[in-house]
């Protein structure tokens, strides 16, 4: 007769144990904390051996904290410094290598745009991204006319910090989804109104071969993967893009792809 085990449950006797079969654990593959960088391309900047570096500079030590956790958490970047002040940026931004600048917009001790600048003069190929709670437009413009490639809004649910680091290395830029849709909106009148003032043969100025990278620009295209379709440098390609700039008067991507698109280039 089956004996009450101290649970409640009653025991099994001895040949019913040895009739139970024996479960083999499951080996189950490790996935990795960002599940995109199993399927990140060789050609694109951001290898595990060779990561994009990060100059974090943010006055808050929490969110700081956070952010430098979330970057190190994927293999493609890696945090080389931190800083908390305008006075601590510069000092790491001349001691230290790195590829990209998340900063905050508002420092205890000055704007973090003035740091843009500094940074620019030391390390020219560098580039920045704006970390703010503030989603003023004028600031953003502000931001990436002093040489910002990305701007993003803290605790965003579409905020991806390793995903814009690695954005603004490729030649890209990051801006969340609501930001960038406004910045359009604003854009539109004064794109439609610019396109109407100039010289209808202003267009017929690109030669093929720059009609061929703002079509690959057009279509999200990194300078990077442009170099690689086209079997041409990144340098070469943002040659192209620099000299497109020039002839259709413009100075952003985004605006140089509207004007085409409001011309019928593509």
């Amino acid at each position: 007769m089956p004996i009450d085990s101290p649970t409640g449950v009653q025991a099994q006797s001895p040949a019913c144990t040895a009739a139970a079969p024996t479960l083999q654990p499951h080996s189950f593959p490790q996935i990795p904390a960002y599940p995109s960088a199993r399927i990140w391309p060789n050609f694109l900047i951001g290898q595990v051996d060779k990561p994009v570096r990060v100059l974090l500079v943010d006055d808050d030590a929490h969110i700081r904290m956070v952010i430098a956790q979330e970057l190190m958490a994927d293999e493609r970047t890696l945090v080389v410094a931190q800083a908390g002040s305008i006075k601590e940026g510069r000092k790491a931004i001349r001691q230290h290598a790195f590829d990209v600048m998340l900063v905050d917009m508002h420092l205890g001790d000055g704007e973090g745009l003035d740091l843009i600048d500094f940074m620019k003069t030391v390390h020219p190929s560098a580039e920045a991204v704006v970390v703010s709670i503030m989603e003023s437009d004028d600031l953003v413009l502000r931001a990436f006319e002093l040489g910002a490639t990305g701007y993003l809004i803290k605790n965003s649910w579409f905020g991806d910090y390793p995903m814009a680091v690695l954005q603004v290395a490729n030649g890209g830029a990051s801006i969340t989804p609501n930001l960038a849709r406004r910045l359009l909106q604003r854009f539109d009148k004064t794109a439609v109104e610019e396109v109407r003032r100039r010289q209808p043969d202003e267009a017929e100025r690109l030669s093929a071969r720059e009609r061929e990278v703002l079509r690959m620009v057009a279509g999200g295209y990194t300078s990077v993967e442009i170099g690689v379709r086209l079997a041409i440098s990144s340098m070469t390609v943002n040659t192209h893009i620099k000299n497109i700039y020039r002839k259709l008067q413009v100075r952003t991507r985004a605006q140089a792809v509207r004007f085409a698109s409001l011309r019928g280039m593509f």
